[in-house]
């Protein structure tokens, strides 16, 4: 909460942004913000405001790139993976592995920022990740229209299972 004329952490967080934004060309807040919920970052006191962004940024994709591993290998998976991948085509199952592909690369990378700290690489990480999840959200959602076009035609009920 803004007291009195102070600026709250967000609004400072912002600011800061802003120059970082302008010196490395970084897309704009609003629209991270959107896709990686970067505002938390405004309640960390940290000199290193790119980091904590990557570090967002870095949640999302790993959510992500969980649920495309689950998809794609759905070893030890909650039971419904099974049903959402019967609802799922040869077509969806390639743009899922096509994006785990991207997910695995930015993984790495995500290892090597972690242990070598350079403002420009967290800057190119976090233009490069917001184009890539542009891309990837688009597929994601295919994968889930699919899902719920397909829901009422494949859907089924256990036949047996531990509950018979």
């Amino acid at each position: 909460m803004v007291k009195g004329k102070e600026k709250s952490s967000l609004e400072e967080m912002k600011k800061e942004y802003e120059k970082f934004k302008i010196k490395h060309s970084l897309p704009e807040f609003e629209k991270l913000n959107e896709d990686f919920y970067i505002e938390r970052a405004s309640d960390i006191e940290t000199d290193l405001l790119l980091r904590e962004i990557r570090k967002f940024i870095a949640d999302r994709y790993s959510n992500y790139m969980r649920f495309v591993e689950v998809i794609l290998n759905p070893v030890n998976a909650p039971m419904f993976i099974y049903s959402l991948i019967k609802l799922l085509g040869k077509e969806d199952k390639k743009h899922l592995e096509e994006i785990y592909k991207k997910f695995m690369e930015i993984e790495v990378k995500l290892i090597e920022l972690d242990i070598s700290y350079s403002e420009e690489k967290e800057a190119e990480f976090i233009k490069k990740a917001f184009v890539e999840w542009q891309e990837i959200k688009v597929f994601i959602l295919k994968i889930v229209d699919t899902i719920q076009k397909n829901k009422g035609n494949k859907f089924e009920k256990s036949n047996g299972g531990y509950f018979g």
